[in-house]
């Protein structure tokens, strides 16, 4: 049902129970924020990244360059992923890594 079923865990536990089991990053997805163009998670980004030691990947929101770079920022991801502004050409690539290395975050060239 991607992501909608309710379920008696907590994300955060859970989350930490991986990293114990040898989960080597999180992929971390808000079914909330997905689709939106709004944004990334990053409260929860954050709070993953203060109860983890392993890489989390954003994913989920993203709709503009800035929303990336508040990710690594206020959000603590290590990386982050998007399609459709990809797919739909509303955010290229290049650009992006431009707009991301001006803000003094690092990216893989």
């Amino acid at each position: 049902m991607g992501g909608k079923i309710v379920t008696e865990r907590d994300v955060f536990e859970w989350a930490k129970e991986a990293e114990e089991r040898g989960a080597g990053e999180i992929l971390f997805t808000s079914m909330n924020n997905d689709g939106t163009k709004n944004g990334f998670a990053n409260v929860a980004l954050a709070k993953l990244s203060e109860t983890v030691n392993i890489p989390i990947i954003a994913s989920g929101g993203a709709g503009t360059m800035q929303h990336f770079a508040e990710a690594f920022i206020n959000g603590k991801a290590d990386a982050a992923l998007a399609a459709s502004v990809f797919h739909f050409h509303e955010i290229e690539i290049p650009e992006l890594k431009q707009f991301l290395k001006q803000n003094n975050i690092a990216i893989r060239l």
